[in-house]
């Protein structure tokens, strides 16, 4: 019997073993990938953070690159094989979590090939769970080339011919600029009215105006929290005008059906696509924990991380408790709000043996 069992090894499960080993826990984290950083090194080859280095450490390790440096996804997997070799972080990689139960004093954790069990459990998962495709991508003819952008890695993957890239959220434009850049005609399928912020702002850095400005502080309560939560999300340190000026790319409007050879935009009907990448999100899968309640977006109900069940906590969520949450060096600060508050349920518990 654990004290606790984390699901995830990326950087919301490292920051919560490391509070856990301050609170000398016995632990565990159980990981689906067969190595630390997985989950960074699948995205695509040219994928670089918009926060610089400072602004990139968890909790007692700086990471390892000068200031005003923006990492890419080998340096981030890096950072975390340091961050466990230098805590001795324990993680069982190749373990898929199929179900948790709970006993009321205890949870069952299930996996493929058996089972762990644990006084508490911790989900550090993330908001990236089903990569989401509009359901007409299976009207269109087998002879076009099909793909996520989970499963995107460089333009290589992709047969002769046009491509469209659909979505307007960073992965979207940044793929759409890579794209752009071979010798081949593009159409964008998504809002081309978004807010865009430099990463570099009157020599500062964005993140250094945020942390100035406290703008990444404001809890998810609070008035202006709401105000920026409900709030379509910029794209950051992406030239969107200079890449909707390229000649080769194509704007159409959103992506509304499909029949074969030909998709139905806004704008056109298209019937030269050869490559399509669905730059369009994920949808979130929690229904493998028994009795934990749900938002109607499908996102668990909670209060910083303390779910409706005792003993069971989220972290790493896309505002878990402010715009930070889900960002690499914001998410030390839920850690930390998570390990006073078992802490806390300890003490209470030792009080009431007393």
């Amino acid at each position: 019997m654990l004290d606790f069992i984390i699901i995830g090894a990326a950087q919301a499960g490292l920051s919560m073993a490391y509070e856990l080993k301050q609170l000398k826990k016995n632990y565990v984290i159980l990981d689906k990938e067969s190595q630390v950083g997985a989950s960074w090194l699948k995205r695509w080859d040219s994928l670089t953070l918009f926060t610089p280095s400072e602004f990139n450490n968890l909790k007692g390790l700086e990471f390892p690159k000068p200031k005003g440096h923006y990492p890419d996804k080998y340096e981030v997997a890096e950072y975390f094989k340091s961050y466990v070799d230098t805590f001795n972080i324990s993680i069982e990689f190749n373990t898929l979590v199929t179900e948790i139960q709970d006993k009321s004093d205890y949870f069952v954790v299930k996996c493929e090939d058996g089972f762990y069990e644990a006084e508490q459990v911790i989900i550090a998962t993330g908001p990236f769970h089903i990569p989401y495709i509009p359901p007409f991508y299976q009207k269109i003819e087998a002879s076009v080339f099909q793909i996520h952008s989970d499963y995107y890695k460089n333009p290589s993957q992709l047969q002769d011919g046009k491509a469209m890239v659909v979505g307007a959220g960073d992965s979207g434009y940044q793929i759409l600029d890579e794209i752009s850049n071979t010798d081949r005609d593009v159409y964008f399928s998504g809002d081309t009215e978004v807010r865009t912020l430099p990463r570099e702002f009157l020599g500062k850095t964005l993140w250094w105006w945020f942390t100035k400005t406290r703008y990444l502080s404001f809890s998810k309560t609070s008035w202006l929290g709401k105000k920026i939560s409900e709030s379509k999300q910029p794209i950051i340190g992406v030239d969107v005008k200079s890449i909707l000026n390229k000649e080769n790319v194509i704007p159409v409007g959103k992506a509304l059906n499909a029949n074969s050879h030909k998709i139905v935009t806004e704008e056109a009907k298209l019937t030269d696509v050869r490559n399509i990448i669905w730059a369009t999100g994920y949808r979130p899968k929690f229904d493998w924990i028994e009795g934990l309640e749900l938002d109607k977006n499908g996102y668990p109900i909670h209060h910083r991380g303390v779910s409706n069940i005792d003993g069971l906590y989220f972290i790493g969520l896309p505002w878990l408790h402010t715009r930070a949450s889900a960002t690499l060096g914001g998410t030390k600060k839920d850690a930390d709000y998570l390990g006073d508050y078992i802490l806390e349920v300890d003490s209470k518990k030792e009080k009431i043996k007393v």
